[in-house]
């Protein structure tokens, strides 16, 4: 059964932003599984605005961008990456709506929508920082290419992509490249990599805080070194959370669910103390898909971790 956090008593100690642009991202495409498009609904039906609307938070809600449909008896120029197109399209649309709201002095809050949102996320952030950072929650490490990829599903290329990695349509969304640093990473809940994201990582030496650390370090201790580790040199850091980070047990309504997760209260330490470091200057929340969900447990998840997020807590 679903736990939930008690009834908001007080905003917390993190300040961030006050003001919250919130925009929501329809994207199945980077992916095979549908449904995932849904997931913005999912997570405002569950409660988002007026959670942190309860907060005292300033609410701009920007309602969802519009995507592409693939065209049927299209011949698209790459086979090799599904809906490549597409997916380059919103992504292009959703940089410009991130750096916008960046340039209006707000705190972008993106919905997906699959994890190929992040390219977008990050290509309009990034453009406004020195040296952003990026805390990643996923069970994957989203650091395929096309020659690495098992499947072509782009919503496996968003990191690979931001560090300048990738098919030129997509690494050059927003007009530069690359939106990140090797340096800059810290991946947590990390579980399933394929073979060339494992390269990769040795390669850039990419900062992996795994399952297996979580476990004999205990979450506390792993948020410490990672916030330590990501506010060092960065002026921004951008979180990007895959519910497939918690364990299918507590987040059945993801399109990629792996054994062995963060459990519930795990995930709602990490946000917790996230929002006492105030580092954060952006932030997505992405792969829920009602389709396979129990009762809207996972979108209901999602907006626990964002309460969490944004200062709530107990007196």
């Amino acid at each position: 059964q679903q736990l939930s956090l008690p009834i908001i008593l007080q905003k917390g100690a993190a300040e961030m932003n006050q003001k919250l642009s919130v925009i929501g991202v329809p994207m199945d495409l980077g992916q095979t599984r549908r449904g995932v498009d849904m997931g913005p609904s999912a997570i405002r039906y569950a409660g988002i605005i007026e959670r942190l609307t309860q907060l005292s938070y300033d609410i701009e809600d920007l309602a969802d961008i519009a995507i592409g449909r693939p065209k049927r008896n299209h011949d698209p120029a790459n086979r090799r990456l599904k809906n490549l197109k597409e997916v380059a399209d919103a992504n292009e649309q959703l940089a410009q709506v991130v750096s916008r709201i960046a340039e209006n002095g707000r705190f972008p809050l993106v919905l997906g929508g699959d994890h190929s949102i992040a390219i977008g996320t990050l290509a309009g952030i990034s453009k406004h920082y020195r040296n952003l950072g990026v805390i990643w929650f996923d069970a994957h490490g989203d650091l395929n290419t096309e020659e690495t990829s098992p499947s072509g599903n782009i919503h496996g290329m968003p990191l690979a992509v931001s560090l300048g990695m990738g098919h030129p349509a997509l690494v050059n969304i927003g007009g530069y490249s690359p939106k990140i640093k090797a340096e800059n990473i810290v991946l947590i809940g990390t579980r399933a990599l394929d073979d060339g994201e494992k390269a990769l990582i040795k390669d850039k030496n990419i900062r992996v805080y795994t399952m297996h650390e979580i476990d004999r370090m205990g979450m506390a201790k792993v948020m410490e070194e990672a916030i330590d580790f990501i506010a060092k040199d960065c002026d921004g850091v951008h979180l990007s959370v895959d519910l497939d980070a918690l364990d299918p047990h507590d987040a059945p309504g993801v399109g990629t669910p792996v054994i062995g997760g963060m459990n519930y209260r795990e995930s709602h330490l990490a946000m917790e103390m996230l929002a006492e470091a105030d580092v954060l200057t952006s932030a997505e929340f992405v792969e829920v898909n009602p389709i396979l969900d129990e009762k809207n447990k996972t979108a209901e998840a999602a907006v626990d971790l964002v309460g969490s997020l944004f200062g709530e807590k107990l007196k």
